[in-house]
């Protein structure tokens, strides 16, 4: 039975590179789950790369069609914004292993949805300077900086990551991404090793 990985972790710990990169190495022949929101498009997405992007109205009917495994939604500075994931056909084979990326919360959901055993939860972890910083040059470098909403969203990460929660979600294996190759071979290794691939 093939495998989800689900990277987490705070914001700016370099998730969204790992998950990339992971996407790319062919050995690891990984397919990538696209959840949705109604946040507004950053420079350089596009939609159905890291985010399927719709409206309150394109969530109200998804819902209705019982198609949501999982949502969550933030009061932001700048409204309201949900991010969800849907059962839009995306995971199909079973024997097909796939990535996604998330939060803590929607981890859980996700693991209750598909079962335990399918899912391989990795957290990516960094110094709170390190991520701080990180968050602030690439809210400086958006055509509209949100400065207040990536305040709100790194002190809400203190809470949403608290260890109490990450020991009851079971998350055991945690990454520092201090160095971005040393960090994503560990984690190409881990995956290899639980899904009995090997690497080239």
């Amino acid at each position: 039975m093939g495998k989800i990985i689900y990277l987490m972790g705070k914001s700016s710990t370099g998730k969204d590179t790992i998950f990339k990169k992971l996407l790319e190495d062919r050995s690891l022949g990984l397919k990538n789950i696209v959840p949705y929101t109604t946040r507004p498009i950053r420079g350089g997405e596009k939609s159905g790369e890291e985010y399927f992007f719709t409206d309150e109205e394109g969530y109200r009917k998804l819902k209705e069609q019982g198609k949501i495994i999982e949502d969550r939604v933030y009061h932001t500075f700048h409204g309201l914004w949900r991010y969800f994931t849907v059962d839009d056909g995306q995971v199909q084979k079973r024997d097909q292993n796939y990535l996604m990326i998330g939060t803590l919360e929607s981890y859980l959901k996700l693991k209750d949805y598909f079962g335990a055993d399918r899912m391989l939860p990795i957290m990516i972890e960094l110094d709170d300077g390190i991520r701080l910083q990180r968050a602030l040059n690439r809210e400086r470098a958006q055509e509209s900086p949100r400065y207040e909403e990536m305040c709100r969203r790194f002190l809400a990460d203190s809470e949403d990551f608290a260890e109490e929660k990450i020991r009851e979600a079971g998350v055991e294996e945690r990454f520092e991404n201090d160095d971005l190759d040393r960090c994503l071979d560990r984690i190409r290794n881990y995956i290899a090793e639980n899904m009995d691939i090997n690497l080239i």
